[in-house]
């Protein structure tokens, strides 16, 4: 008989960390009604790789107002859509993404419309989304947590992902979507949608400015004594 392995030591570090950020950063409010539609959350990832969110915020709040609709952005001109997003870090391929993703997705739905997501369980709602192009984990994440739809489910980027791997919470080579799959069963169980969000906003600071790609700020990180990488470097200096 397997004996139970008991609490997952990495849940009490996530704990113990979410109010140190807090603390460092303040607390994050979450977007406004308007920005956490699901369609709308969809557009603003496509777009936004490697462009600041308040970019692709704005641009995505533009292309709306622009063109009325998610229906008509999906019927637009390729070189339209490429003008349209000259303010993100890579227009070219936003708007081909962008423009293959819309219209897939009012092929299978007939319109630009999220709404059948909403009784389907996360798991099953994350892989459909995963079935439009251009559309990986980061971005189904997103849709499911940072939406109305409000569900559990950890929004992972490249300053995250950096974090997590260099606190020891998940493997060290891990991609995006085994990240995701290796720290979901950690997450503190009494964390709503909403401190999903927020963590994940809070974390995405850290790397910003502590823990960057290629330069460290170990010593002056909210998240140094819990961190794996932190408390080497801490015991070399």
């Amino acid at each position: 008989m397997q004996l139970p392995l008991g609490p997952d030591p990495r849940t009490e570090i996530l704990r113990r960390l979410q109010p140190l950020l807090i603390q460092r950063f303040g607390r994050i409010e979450r977007a406004a009604e308007a920005r956490r539609r699901p369609e709308w959350v969809l557009v603003q990832g496509v777009i936004g790789a490697r462009t600041k969110s308040e970019i692709s915020n704005a641009t995505t709040d533009q292309l709306l107002q622009s063109y009325g609709s998610w229906e008509k952005v999906a019927e637009a001109p390729l070189d339209k859509l490429q003008a349209a997003l000259v303010t993100q870090t890579y227009p070219n391929m936003a708007a081909k993404r962008l423009k293959s993703c819309l219209q897939d997705l009012a092929g299978r739905r007939g319109q630009v419309d999220l709404s059948h997501l909403e009784p389907m369980a996360t798991g099953d709602a994350i892989d459909w989304l995963e079935q439009l192009p251009g559309v990986g984990r980061k971005i189904a994440a997103g849709v499911m947590n940072a939406s109305t739809l409000d569900r559990r489910a950890i929004v992972l980027d490249g300053h995250h992902t950096r974090i997590l791997q260099r606190m020891g919470l998940v493997p060290p080579k891990a991609d995006t979507s085994r990240a995701f799959t290796a720290i979901m069963p950690a997450m503190p169980p009494e964390w709503n949608g909403a401190d999903f969000d927020e963590h994940h906003l809070l974390m995405k600071k850290v790397g910003q400015e502590y823990c960057r790609p290629s330069t460290l700020l170990c010593e002056e990180c909210p998240a140094q004594a819990l961190c794996k990488t932190g408390t080497v470097r801490a015991a070399d200096r």
